[in-house]
This record gives C-alpha cells, structure tokens and sequence, in this order.
C-alpha cells in the first residue's frame, strides 16, 4: 500500500497536544492528530491512521511535524495538500504531502529533531502578537547561560529531565547542540540610537525576544522544557552552572529546577535518513 508523507505546521495553543486522547467517557479533547487522521480518513475513503514523529505536549506548537500514513492505491494522484487544507482549522497546516520512500517511518526513521524554545525578557510586557508564542521569564544574564550550555552538550543520561509520564528503555541522548539567538549580546538603549548603530527595526522590535536552539538524536517527555528552565535558572543567578554535572549524574528529576510553560516551545525541524545534514552534525 503507498504510503504518504506528511509536513506538518500548527499553533498548539487551543490543542491538547498532538496525540489522541481517548478517555474512559467518551470524551476527546482536540488534538493535532484527531483532526488530521479525520480530514486524511476523509480523502482516503476510509479510516486512517497518521503517525506522527513525536508527541509535542498541549499547547506547544510545530513548524515541521512530521507523519506518514498508508492510502489506498487509488488515492494515490490526489492533491493531498490542497485537500487536506480545504478541510483542516486554519491553525493546522499541510505544508507538504508527498510520496515516501520505501521503509520510510515518520517516528522509527528520525536522525535528528530540532526544537526552538523562545523566551522574552521583559516580565512586565509582552506584545499580544508575541504572547501565545514565548515565555516572558524576565531578564537573564546571558553569560551565566553562556556558560551552562556545554555542560549539557553531549551524550549524556537525561533521566533528571525528564517528566513521568512516557518509561524509555533508555534515557541516554545525544544533545548535538544548544545555540542561542542572538549570539551576541542583546541589544538595549533607544531606538534611535540603535537606528544609528544600523539595527534592524525588526530586532529593535524583539530586543527582550531569545530562542534557545536544541538538536538532538531523540527528547525524553518534556526534556527541551525542562531544559530550557534549567537555562533559565542559571541565568537568574539561582543555579550554579558548575553544578550541572552532578545533577545529570543524579538521575533525580526532584533535583532539577522547574519546567518551562509550553508556549514557548515548537518543533521546529526533524532530519531523515538520506537527508543532508547541518555541518558538523554528521555521525
């Protein structure tokens, strides 16, 4: 039977999650997945499955989810992306639907996942078009996080990020890497002296917004979040980033600080095999 691949984007924020939730009383809370195995079982003519690459947690966002799904032969030329969107709430979006190649799964097939977590650094202010997409932490000391960073780069065991819920066979993972953007320095003062200095008023803009990159071989359940507030203690002064080799060593989750909110967070790329990778990233 062919088989279907999907690219996924979507707003996270009126979703409980990308995977189906079936309770004992019959009700369903929407998820991503519900919706699309829904419009996809439409055009296929009957009942289909979507496996998704990963599970991203309620309210967390997508801007390349990855599926597969098996169609029948005689669905095969349809236009899967413009029947697909035709059908699917304006906060879900096909953005590719293509053959797979052969042995291609959509979760088993995964190289590497990249997750961006973005945070805003004023507390007290945070542009409604910005708010259902960052955490407004408040300020940071970016060389407190600076520093913290290679102590996660790594093959390492995880288990004290990682939030019950999902058991793993293994908690080991490969984190390739944690970039942060901007790179440098935020930039501060007024907007017409960073007008002078040629920055984009784009930048002036977000001048408090702060991705944290994350690129790894696989995450534990809410392992990027949990991450992410372990940054962010460090760069509030409230964690020693020379401590985090013994809290990796630990194992504890109950010795590792909060858990980010999801907002923030969207999955933002996943590479297969065959796919060219990032430079610097190949095994």
């Amino acid at each position: 039977m062919p088989r279907l691949r999907l690219t996924i984007a979507y707003v996270g924020t009126h979703y409980h999650g990308w995977q189906i939730q079936a309770r004992k009383d019959g009700d369903e809370p929407p998820t991503v997945q519900a919706f699309v195995e829904k419009a996809v079982s439409h055009v296929a003519g009957r009942p289909t499955h979507v496996q998704g690459a990963g599970r991203t947690d309620s309210g967390v966002h997508a801007e390349a989810q990855t599926a597969h799904c098996d169609i029948p032969e005689d669905r095969v030329r349809v236009r899967w992306k413009l029947a697909l969107n035709t059908l699917l709430p304006h906060d879900i979006r096909i953005l590719d639907a293509r053959p797979a190649p052969e042995g291609f799964d959509a979760c088993r097939s995964v190289l590497r996942k990249k997750y961006t977590y973005s945070l805003w650094l004023d507390h007290l202010c945070v542009p409604p078009r910005l708010y259902p997409f960052v955490w407004a932490c408040g300020p940071l000391d970016l060389g407190l996080v600076d520093t913290a960073i290679p102590f996660l780069v790594g093959t390492h065991d995880f288990a004290s990020m990682q939030n019950a819920g999902t058991p793993q066979k293994s908690t080991v993972r490969t984190l390739f890497e944690i970039r942060r953007r901007p790179c440098g320095d935020l930039p501060g003062g007024d907007a017409d002296g960073q007008g002078v200095n040629g920055v984009l008023a784009s930048l002036r803009e977000d001048r408090n917004r702060l991705d944290l990159v994350f690129v790894a071989d696989g995450f534990l359940k809410q392992m990027v979040r949990n991450l992410t507030g372990l940054l962010v203690a460090c760069g509030r002064g409230d964690l020693d980033p020379r401590g985090i080799p013994a809290l990796l060593d630990s194992r504890d989750r109950r010795r590792a600080p909060f858990t980010a909110p999801p907002q923030g967070l969207c999955m933002s790329r996943i590479w297969y095999e065959g796919e060219p990778m990032p430079e610097g990233w190949e095994e």
